[in-house]
């Protein structure tokens, strides 16, 4: 036999029968399965037309509140998220200062101490907010012409101040949490852009762009293939964590859940709140993916 050939070891055994982990894995999966065959059990059993009759109206209701909630949010802490990132990215240590604290603060403490902030702290200073305000026109003295058709009969100058916005529930959490996701969405498009490599600023500059042309052209067509897992992670949470405004007097999805359960006891109230949560983040998830495939076809060898 050459040396060669005793060199070579032959490769160890094919376990035989099943690991430890192959066994923890199919238990934990039996589990869940179990668990979703109760859920719906459950549910199938406990059905209730009255409970649905009722309370229908207010989920949809609150499934509005919610999805305007988000995606107010969302669309604010994208516009407010653009001079942040600009600010984390510049070489001037005072404005990179600033956008350095909002996003360590916003990011470094939770989503609902922020809400309980913005909501009974600036309760707080309600004679400073009622002095700041401004005059705008305001449709006023409407009239009816059918039963589901009414027009203005005229426009009034009023003053509105800081604190009629601020006093409603609604106006809080939108503050909040376009608050919390601006810094987020800050340091997603911040590393988003600086992961397009140097290399293409320096050869828009060679071919004479100006430094906005190259950044809209060439720079943030390519960062945002790479922030759109990013942002459409970021908008899965907003619409979990919108929930919080519940505690608030937000009557959202989880507000009229919680007002179902309080006058009926029924704990499925909670279960298909979850479920139509569940539902909403799987559409998001199959969406992001889906624009995902559709812009990086062209990356597709």
């Amino acid at each position: 036999m050459s040396a060669t050939a005793t060199m070579v070891e032959r490769p160890p055994p094919r376990a035989r029968g099943w690991p430890r982990r192959r066994i923890a894995g199919y238990a934990l999966v039996c589990l869940w399965i179990l668990f979703g065959i109760g859920i719906v059990s459950y549910l199938f059993l406990a059905w209730n037309p009255d409970f649905f009759a009722k309370y229908a109206p207010a989920y949809l209701s609150g499934l509005g509140v919610t999805l305007a909630l988000v995606s107010i949010s969302m669309v604010l802490g994208a516009i407010l998220s653009v001079p942040v990132a600009y600010g984390r990215m510049s070489k001037n240590r005072i404005l990179s200062g600033l956008a350095y604290c909002y996003v360590y603060f916003f990011r470094g403490t939770p989503l609902l101490v922020q809400t309980y902030l913005v909501y009974y702290g600036l309760g707080s200073f309600r004679q400073e907010l009622s002095a700041v305000g401004f005059y705008m026109p305001v449709i006023s003295n409407w009239f009816q012409l059918l039963p589901h058709i009414s027009i203005p009969a005229g426009l009034t100058i009023e003053r509105v101040t800081l604190w009629d916005f601020f006093k409603d529930a609604f106006n809080c959490g939108v503050f909040a949490f376009a608050l919390n996701t601006a810094a987020y969405q800050a340091e997603i498009l911040r590393g988003a852009i600086e992961s397009v490599p140097r290399g293409q600023w320096e050869g828009a500059a060679s071919l004479g762009l100006h430094k906005l042309q190259t950044l809209r052209k060439i720079i943030l067509p390519q960062a945002l293939i790479v922030a759109l897992r990013p942002y459409g992670n970021e908008l899965i949470l907003m619409v979990k964590a919108s929930a919080i405004v519940a505690i608030i007097t937000v009557y959202d999805l989880m507000g009229n859940a919680k007002l179902a359960f309080a006058n009926s006891f029924d704990i499925q109230a909670y279960i298909w709140v979850a479920l139509v949560y569940l539902v909403m983040v799987e559409i998001l998830r199959h969406g992001v993916e889906w624009i995902e495939r559709r812009i990086t076809v062209h990356l597709k060898r």
